[in-house]
């Protein structure tokens, strides 16, 4: 346990002496990178120079890297070196001006590198160069060899060539590149007579173009060569067809014995001889022409020429066709003739003629005739044959070719595009499916104006521009007539209206509204109904809000209207509308504008009458219930002062019950109470009018009629009997029986009482009936 922390220790030592170890092993530093050229940096052409690049590192112990030399001219690697020395050595031995220019070094080691400062070597002079010739006496235009070379230099070079005549300026005839140091050339001179040649070097360098001195001169000795040829015909150089010919072609007085002769004609090589030859032929028309006699010897060459003219002893037979102008079902005519011949030389009588279509003898001997029809076209020839002595001569046409024109047939009118806009100016075409080409068209139209048209493409339409016209029925007015010379035919333009899709603009359309514009409420439902008198279909409706000229709603339909209908209308759909209606002419046509108003709902207008009215209906029932009221009082008040005035003992209390027995009976039902105690006594309007005073003095308090009477205590007893006798009264309402007959003696009682009062009353007062009658009327 104790040894454990000072082994630890000691372990830990050596692991950082090793770390600081190896650290130490790959610490360094390049500090220098030197190059040097010895002996100088300028120095003559063949110098031996030695270049040294040197390196010096600085590191922690032992330190034994490799280094990596690059040396370059001109930043371009000439040399490379991986070695543990500190240095290297490049030698040029011995130097030439291509070595010239500027030379660095770097040196890399590990992950470092370091480059020297460049050092300039100028290597100066040049060699001079050297010719060579492989003959120096030659003949004109014979070819030799000229080699220029500079083997001590380095290349690539360019060489030049030089010639000069004596007291003139040398001439370059040739410019070489070359890889090396050594340029070999072939060269040939045209001139006689002597001549010198030299040569010379440039070297191209970074630093610019070095030339070197030029080589010594060699005389060129250049003589002529005699083998000009000579040529001859015979028997003569013109003849006629069928004549034998010789040529003689040759070389004469040359000393030299391997010249070859050649005979050509028009590029071509007739014979081909040493020294001299010997050609023969049998004369035709296309041997007419120059020959050339070619003589050569290596590569120099000598021609002569001779011009041969064959005459023909008949000419070439020429085919003709009658008519010239043939179109299908004519008759035609071939004839073969020939224009020229020599009677001496053949008899025109025993000439032979045969006639060829495509190739095939058509076994005739005189003229050809035949129908021009479409298997007659094709091409034809004719052979004429004619014996001169033992020779037969033959010769051929030329090819005619033969193609019966086609009649024109009749023409076809059409619109073009096949849609006619009325109103819109339009393109006929005119075209006939077969006829020879040219063919010429001729438009007649309504307007009586010519229109003349030539095509001569095939497949191709004549085609006329044409004005509006605004009635279909003028379509039938047009007429085409084409003609190609063999035939005239005249197309009518009835068809134009079968074939053409005419369309008819639109007028301009109607708005009206269903209902009226005066007559639409809120809740109705109201169309636009779009209408247009004339226009081809289909067309398209479209409405729209005059003040928001948004489209409301479109329609397309085959029909001359379109309805635009707006359900449960309301203010907000009052306003300006109007439509547009457009159909394949594509021109949009606006409709009058309208403006519909929207008014109040009938419901609602009678509902507003009737809250008007009723107040003033409430108010007049109130003055005129008042009014009648107010009689009524007055009534009563003067009945009870009649009554009053008879009023004695019983009498008055039987008048205050009858009075209150009135009240009730006023307030029954008819079907309950029967026949009403009054009316075997008072007339039906006075029976009125004194059941609503009745009511009325109902509403009011119950002792009024207390209050007029003045009271009798020793009556009591006949007050309680009249407080029973409405009682009874009420009783008899609700159906009691024994109480009515009781009530009714003493109405019956009563009445014969009132009944004289009222006759009295009646005739002393006339006034107050008359005032009641005039209420009841009101």
């Amino acid at each position: 346990m104790g040894s454990g922390p000072p082994g630890l220790l000691l372990l830990l030592l050596l692991t950082t002496l090793i770390c600081q170890y190896a650290k130490g092993e790959s610490s360094f530093i390049i500090d220098t990178m030197g190059l040097w050229i010895h002996p100088q940096n300028t120095v003559q052409s063949g110098t031996p120079v030695t270049i040294r690049c040197q390196v010096t590192v600085s590191s922690v112990g032992a330190f034994h890297p490799e280094h990596h030399f690059r040396l370059t001219r001109d930043d371009i690697p000439i040399y490379t070196s991986n070695t543990s020395k500190d240095s290297i050595i490049y030698e040029l031995n011995p130097a030439r001006a291509a070595d010239s220019g500027s030379y660095g070094c770097r040196v890399t080691v590990k992950d470092k590198s370091k480059a020297s400062v460049n050092r300039k070597l100028d290597v100066t002079g040049l060699q001079t160069p050297t010719l060579l010739l492989s003959n120096s006496e030659l003949y004109e235009s014979e070819e030799f060899k000229a080699t220029c070379s500079a083997p001590e230099e380095k290349g690539p070079l360019i060489f030049h060539f030089y010639k000069k005549f004596r007291d003139l300026d040398p001439e370059r005839i040739k410019r070489i590149l070359s890889t090396g140091s050594v340029s070999v050339t072939t060269l040939s001179f045209s001139h006689i007579g002597d001549c010198f040649l030299s040569c010379e070097y440039e070297i191209n360098l970074v630093s610019g173009t070095r030339r070197s001195n030029r080589s010594e001169e060699i005389r060129v000795l250049v003589k002529g060569l005699s083998i000009t040829p000579v040529v001859n015909v015979l028997p003569s150089n013109t003849v006629y067809e069928g004549d034998i010919v010789e040529f003689h072609c040759r070389v004469v007085g040359s000393p030299l014995k391997n010249i070859e002769v050649f005979l050509i004609k028009n590029k071509t090589i007739l014979k081909k001889e040493k020294m001299a030859l010997v050609y023969r032929l049998t004369a035709e028309a296309s041997d007419s022409r120059e020959l050339v006699c070619k003589a050569q010897w290596e590569n120099v060459q000598k021609e002569s020429y001779i011009t041969l003219t064959v005459k023909e002893i008949f000419s070439k037979p020429k085919l003709t066709l009658e008519p010239t102008n043939l179109y299908e079902g004519n008759n035609f005519k071939l004839n073969c003739s020939i224009s020229i011949y020599v009677p001496d030389k053949i008899d025109v009588n025993k000439t032979k003629y045969f006639y060829y279509k495509d190739n095939k003898d058509l076994n005739t001997s005189s003229p050809y005739h035949s129908v021009a029809r479409p298997e007659s076209n094709g091409n034809y020839t004719c052979k004429v044959e004619a014996s001169y002595f033992l020779t037969k001569f033959t010769k051929m046409s030329q090819t005619l070719h033969i193609q019966a024109k086609v009649p024109v047939s009749k023409p076809v009118l059409s619109v073009k595009g096949g849609t006619l806009f009325l109103g819109k100016s339009f393109q006929l075409l005119c075209h006939s499916e077969n006829g020879t080409l040219p063919i010429t068209y001729v438009l007649f139209g309504p307007d009586n104006l010519r229109e003349h048209r030539q095509v001569s493409k095939s497949g191709e339409k004549a085609v006329f521009h044409r004005p509006p016209i605004f009635k279909s029925s003028d379509l039938d007015k047009f007429r085409c007539q084409a003609q190609n010379n063999g035939r005239e035919m005249v197309g009518l333009g009835e068809q134009l209206r079968r074939s053409t899709k005419i369309i008819e603009p639109l007028w301009k359309p109607e708005l009206t509204i269903r209902p009226s514009e005066s007559d639409i409420s809120e809740g109705q439902s109201v169309s636009f109904v779009c209408s247009v008198q004339k226009g081809s279909p289909p067309i398209t409706y479209t409405w729209y809000n005059a003040e928001t000229k948004n489209p409301l709603y479109t329609l397309t339909n085959f029909k001359t209207e379109g309805i635009y209908t707006i359900y449960n209308v309301n203010g907000q759909h009052g306003g300006k509308y109007y439509c547009e209606s457009t159909n394949a002419a594509n021109e949009g046509k606006r409709s009058n504008v309208v403006t519909i108003g929207v008014s109040m709902a009938r419901w609602k207008k009678a509902l507003i009458i009737v809250f008007c009215l009723l107040p003033i209906l409430a108010l007049i029932l109130v003055i005129a219930f008042r009014k009648r009221l107010f009689n009524q009082e007055k009534r009563t008040v003067s009945v009870r002062s009649k009554l009053s005035v008879k009023s004695v003992g019983t009498k008055a209390e039987r008048l205050s019950l009858t009075q209150a027995e009135v009240f009730e009976v006023s307030n029954a039902t008819p079907s309950m109470m029967g026949k009403s105690v009054w009316s075997d006594h008072v007339s039906g309007s006075e029976s009125d009018d004194q059941t609503s005073t009745i009511n009325q003095e109902k509403q009011e308090p119950q002792n009024n009629e207390v209050q007029t009477r003045d009271p009798d205590p020793n009556k009591a007893p006949v007050e309680q009997s009249t407080d029973a006798a409405p009682s009874e009264a009420r009783h008899s309402q609700q159906g009691v029986p024994e109480k009515s007959d009781s009530v009714s003696v003493e109405y019956a009682q009563l009445n014969r009482d009132n009944d004289q009062q009222s006759d009295n009353g009646n005739h002393g007062d006339h006034s107050s009936n008359h005032v009641t009658e005039t209420d009841e009327q009101c």
